[in-house]
């Protein structure tokens, strides 16, 4: 198994080592402690920031993830960035789930080619290690002052902490659990960046990454319940559409499953 020496605290000076070489990446920005690096980013972005302009923060005291569901993780234990993409129009044309799709990706194949652990991918944005939420990813698409459309995607991913004694109504875990011992999170930054750097040059040269994705999924081929305002679906997760929504053999047929609280019949993990 591989292995990563466990470094200094984070710090600017930290984090932009940690980056410097990454063609993708224009500008990183280190904090000790934000309300959420999304929130920060889209800020930066309406005035302008370039593509491949990274934030990370140490702590995040109104971190979210999907749904609006809040993400809590002690200050110093994670990894929590945001990273901001201006596409092409060829890189629009794709759907939104895309930039989920090419991240929770290249997550899995930086913590499986540095670290020797294999994770896996809850539709649509959860971050698993053998049935545990292990984080999570969070897409934005918004517009800045001249009309310019951008993506943010937030990723929090739990590294060296035990949050399984955290009292949360799912089951979770962490790199440092799934390894065996604490990791560099500037390096695992590093790896992950650029392999979000790699799928993005994919992406803008018009690959979608939906069938990669797919393979990848967990979800794909369990049972799963889907609550809906108003509805509840019940039935087999089969596979995703072009777009990345999820396709669930209901009793009554086919059902598009574009957004919902999915849970795993099967399993505990969170939605």
């Amino acid at each position: 198994m591989g292995g990563m020496l466990v470094e200094a605290e984070l710090s600017q000076e930290v984090v932009e080592n940690s980056l410097a070489g990454v063609l993708f990446v224009s500008r990183a920005l280190y904090l000790p402690s934000t309300t959420s690096t999304n929130d920060v980013l889209k800020r930066l972005a309406s005035e302008g920031a370039p593509e491949g302009t990274v934030v990370l923060a140490d702590e995040q005291t109104a971190g979210r993830g999907r749904l609006n569901r809040r993400w809590v993780a002690p200050a110093g234990s994670s990894l929590l960035f945001s990273i901001l993409f201006r596409p092409s129009a060829s890189a629009q044309a794709h759907s939104p789930l895309a930039y989920t799709m090419l991240c929770s990706l290249a997550v899995r194949d930086a913590v499986a080619e540095t670290l020797g652990v294999s994770i896996g991918i809850k539709w649509p944005n959860d971050l698993v290690h053998d049935g545990r939420k292990l984080g999570g990813i969070l897409t934005e698409i918004s517009t800045d002052a001249r009309g310019g459309g951008y993506v943010v995607v937030g990723i929090g991913l739990n590294v060296n902490w035990d949050p399984s004694t955290a009292g949360f109504d799912f089951p979770a875990t962490s790199i440092r659990n799934a390894v065996g011992h604490p990791v560099a999170r500037a390096d695992l930054l590093r790896a992950i960046v650029e392999r979000i750097a790699e799928r993005y040059a994919a992406l803008r040269a018009g690959r979608s990454p939906v069938r990669e994705w797919e393979s990848a999924l967990d979800t794909i081929g369990r049972e799963v319940a889907v609550e809906l305002p108003g509805e509840r679906i019940t039935g087999v997760a089969v596979g995703v559409d072009a777009d990345g929504a999820l396709l669930v053999q209901a009793d009554d047929g086919l059902c598009r499953i574009i957004a919902g609280d999915v849970r795993v019949r099967d399993s505990a993990v969170a939605p």
